[in-house]
């Protein structure tokens, strides 16, 4: 833009309250975008003297995206808000009468559905809705609808539930499971002398001051290895799973996640990403076995050759998540399962069959696994996501009691 243009520009335009509602928007969408970064974009928009639309979008771009998971947020933001060129030809193809020509149903953007949420709030609050009349419910005996959410079954959830759930999941009072390493830390209350730290100060003073330091055992988050069936019978679960995981990965360091139907897969990397959209669809990309058969023996041989000695050191805490219906020959199956038990420190078993009242152990794989486990948990619900929370952060073994099955199993068996 020329400087006569910039002078003869509009007094009353309205670029800066537009930039003051997209820097909204983006904060409503998880973007960490302050006043002072919006009064930087306007600032840098007028100097940058704006040309064209990519000028435009790369001016705000420099200024309001400081991390690089928020890139595709800002994307999707900038597209809909200033109103792109894609988004007005799919509009005015709604009301063509020529018929479109049949094209791929493209994927959903990373962060499109928050992000439009975001955006068309403000709209939704000022709709008016035609008011309803008011009936009178006795509901004292009833349960509300968030109690019938946390006991639903996830396989049996619409779509509406499943995005309730895992809403509910990011909420979810994480575990607190910190164990004692031999490293120390600082701690003015500590119960032991902390002679190097008393050297360091009395050395400032030339030796005339000595005051007395305490240290304390550092204490740290063991590493959490979460192993997860994707096979067709364990899909829906897996998924809801991950997200649990998500919210795991974005409060503790480390956290390894695998995923195995025919072949394993390490998903760490994926699940990085504080976008959960973004790391979701990662993940989805990286998985080229989803929802097909699965080979519990060779995947746990595979995982206790190539990743065990990386990943479960320093007291880690291994899920496995899993039916225990193992498709091939399940001998060699129970070694690899005590060989992972002896190189961890608690091995949990998750397994959505427990949903069944009338579950028993009468398949090979599940009697071969079960007597190497330290807990076996359902998977199916939130309540039980919380019931698992609760027993990470007690340190100690629940859920349901392994040698009552090995005893059923073993006397149906006789």
């Amino acid at each position: 833009m020329s400087a006569a243009a910039h002078r003869s520009a509009n007094p009353d335009g309205r670029i800066a309250d537009n930039i003051v509602y997209f820097a909204r928007a983006l904060r409503k969408a998880g973007m960490r975008v302050g006043p002072a970064s919006v009064v930087d974009a306007i600032e840098a928009v007028l100097a940058a003297s704006i040309g064209s639309r990519d000028d435009f979008y790369w001016t705000l771009h420099a200024v309001l995206v400081t991390r690089r998971e928020d890139h595709e947020t800002f994307d999707e933001a900038f597209r809909l808000f200033w109103k792109s060129r894609e988004l007005i030809e799919k509009m005015i193809a709604m009301f063509s009468p020529v018929a479109l020509a049949q094209r791929e149903k493209q994927k959903p953007r990373a962060a499109e559905h928050r992000v439009g949420q975001a955006l068309f709030e403000a709209h939704r609050k000022q709709q008016t809705e035609d008011p309803k009349p008011e009936i009178e419910i006795d509901a004292r005996l009833t349960v509300s609808g968030n109690e019938v959410l946390r006991a639903k079954d996830f396989a049996q959830m619409s779509a509406d539930e499943l995005a309730q759930a895992r809403k509910a999941i990011a909420q979810l009072r994480l575990p607190h499971d910190e164990v004692k390493t031999r490293r120390y830390r600082p701690d003015p209350r500590g119960g032991r002398i902390d002679p190097r730290a008393m050297m360091r100060s009395a050395a400032r003073t030339g030796g005339q001051l000595m005051l007395p330091r305490f240290r304390e055992p550092r204490t740290v988050h063991p590493p959490l290895v979460v192993l997860a069936d994707i096979s067709g019978s364990m899909s829906q679960y897996s998924r809801v799973f991950l997200h649990f995981l998500h919210a795991l990965a974005e409060n503790r360091r480390r956290v390894h996640t695998f995923v195995f139907g025919t072949r394993l897969t390490n998903l760490t990397r994926q699940m990085r990403h504080r976008d959960p959209d973004l790391a979701l669809a990662d993940a989805a990309l990286a998985v080229k076995d989803w929802a097909g058969g699965t080979r519990i023996g060779d995947t746990l041989r595979e995982f206790n050759r190539l990743w065990s000695r990386r990943v479960l050191g320093q007291g880690a805490v291994v899920m496995l998540i899993t039916d225990g219906l193992e498709r091939d020959d399940v001998t060699g199956l129970s070694e690899e399962m005590e060989r992972l038990r002896k190189s961890c420190r608690r091995l949990i078993w998750l397994n959505p069959l427990l949903r069944f009242d009338g579950f028993e152990a009468r398949a090979r794989g599940v009697r071969a696994m079960l007597p190497h486990v330290d807990e076996f948990r359902p998977v199916h619900t939130l309540n039980a996501l919380s019931d698992l929370c609760a027993s990470l952060s007690a340190g100690r073994a629940g859920g349901v009691d392994v040698k009552r099955w090995l005893a059923d199993a073993e006397r149906r068996a006789a």
